[in-house]
């Protein structure tokens, strides 16, 4: 028995030897010399501060300032550890809603977040990004139409001109990956860097 025993022991231990060690070690190594800022994070620094990162959305509420897509992330509450409190962009817990669309709890949510957005521009079509969570809840894009439609809000607040404005969300869309994939899209962090800047 033992003789059938040893060759499945030491297939294990070889296993997790390469597959658990050697493999992800292999693997890091080779992207921090490849990709070392993608590895790290891709991490947005300015003057030796972290401000974020490229791939997680941030919460910004201030009318100074581009929105990002609602997110459905929580985190546990600290006065009940057996209730979650909403988090936005809390990225040690992503994850949607799991709201179905005869959910009546999204539908008041999107319903009472397309009312407050008409109200805050109430002559262009609320895109739909603007109320819809994404899969993760850390979407760090919108889409253009959805950066469009905040500059009179961001204009208004900053005493800036909405052309001044709306030609900042222009020059920071990306486009497609290769030119076919994705959709164009607007780094909310990154706009609303290239806002701060413009002030000077």
């Amino acid at each position: 028995m033992l003789k059938e025993i040893r060759p499945a022991i030491v297939m294990i231990v070889l296993l997790t030897i390469v597959t658990g060690l050697i493999y992800p070690l292999a693997m890091t190594g080779i992207a921090q010399a490849l990709f070392p800022r993608q590895a790290n994070g891709s991490l947005i620094v300015k003057d030796g501060k972290v401000l974020g990162s490229e791939l997680i959305g941030q919460n910004f509420t201030d009318a100074r300032y581009f929105h990002g897509r609602p997110s459905a992330t929580s985190d546990t509450d600290p006065n009940d550890a057996t209730k979650t409190v909403p988090a936005p962009y809390n990225a040690a817990n992503s994850s949607g809603s799991n709201a179905g669309p005869t959910s009546k709890a999204l539908i008041e949510r999107i319903q009472g977040d397309v009312d407050k957005l008409k109200a805050e521009n109430p002559n262009a079509p609320v895109p739909v990004d603007l109320v819809t969570t994404s899969g993760s809840g850390l979407d760090p894009h919108v889409t253009p139409a959805a950066a469009y439609f905040q500059v009179p809000r961001v204009a208004k607040a900053r005493a800036l001109p909405e052309a001044q404005v709306r030609d900042l969300v222009t020059r920071n869309i990306e486009g497609r990956f290769l030119g076919v994939l994705g959709e164009r899209r607007v780094n909310v962090l990154q706009l609303n860097m290239a806002l701060d800047a413009s002030r000077s």
